[in-house]
């Protein structure tokens, strides 16, 4: 009897492992079907997926107690409004030729309202400037339905969530790069508009990661820099950041940012022709 039985387990086993196989099969195939859909799917509706999963992260423990600490305590000016206090996604055109990079919401600002450079004397900054260079249908910026359209133009940010001292961690950077990268990947740009330093190196470390340049001394900060990359990548266009300490001490003027968007925009057109 033991005998038998023993020699009933090879069979069995060989059905199980035959089972197993099937329904590996059946789920890579599931898996790479939508992995297809996804990536033939609109910018639009792309980008709404990425949204959601930006808005569900929880990856960065110090930024998590930080944005929802502030949305629970408030800034006074703003103790009857309700703050967002999750990572905020990206905001624009889905078929956005240009991609804007900027640091971080402001703990006050994005991470208020919930939309990248509103709420905030930044935002009202950088979205005059694109008003008056044709990418933005109004000047303010409030909140995220205050009827502010994007045209061929993209915002996005190194880091979703709003950092303590505006300084993120390197390993928080680390863990936002994705949706930057994914966001390229969808939007593929002809142009980039770094917002500072920071919003530079972010950029050329995910293109030196992927061996598309040689390393990041070759594209140095300046304002009003503009640089052509190898092959087919986007040409990158430098700027301050349109923080208060750069724009009420006049580092960063108006007529210096839309004078970048100017280029941008010719650089844009000359492209269509």
């Amino acid at each position: 009897m033991q005998a038998q039985r023993c020699a009933q387990f090879p069979a069995q086993a060989g059905k199980i492992a035959s089972i197993m196989l099937v329904c590996a099969l059946v789920l890579c195939q599931f898996f790479r079907a939508r992995y297809m859909a996804q990536k033939t799917a609109p910018p639009s509706t792309r980008l709404r997926v990425l949204d959601e999963t930006i808005v569900a992260c929880r990856k960065c423990p110090r930024l998590v107690r930080y944005r929802e600490n502030v949305a629970r305590t408030k800034r006074r000016a703003y103790r009857d409004c309700e703050y967002w206090g999750k990572p905020v996604p990206g905001f624009g055109d889905p078929r956005a030729e240009l991609l804007i990079v900027g640091l971080a919401p402001a703990a006050h600002g994005g991470n208020r309202t919930g939309r990248a450079f509103t709420g905030d004397r930044s935002g009202d900054f950088l979205y005059a400037a694109l008003h008056r260079a044709g990418f933005a249908n109004q000047p303010m910026s409030a909140s995220r339905d205050d009827g502010l359209v994007l045209r061929n133009a993209y915002v996005g940010i190194a880091v979703r969530c709003a950092p303590p001292a505006n300084k993120p961690l390197p390993s928080e950077v680390h863990n936002c790069r994705p949706y930057l990268e994914t966001e390229l990947d969808i939007l593929r740009p002809k142009a980039v508009l770094a917002l500072g330093g920071f919003a530079l190196r972010a950029y050329l470390q995910i293109l030196k990661d992927k061996k598309l340049i040689l390393n990041q001394a070759q594209y140095p900060f300046r304002h009003g820099a503009d640089y052509m990359l190898p092959g087919d990548l986007p040409r990158v266009f430098v700027s301050y950041h349109p923080s208060q300490q750069n724009t009420f001490t006049g580092r960063l003027t108006s007529t210096m940012l839309v004078g970048v968007l100017a280029e941008i925009g010719n650089y844009l057109r000359t492209l269509a022709v």
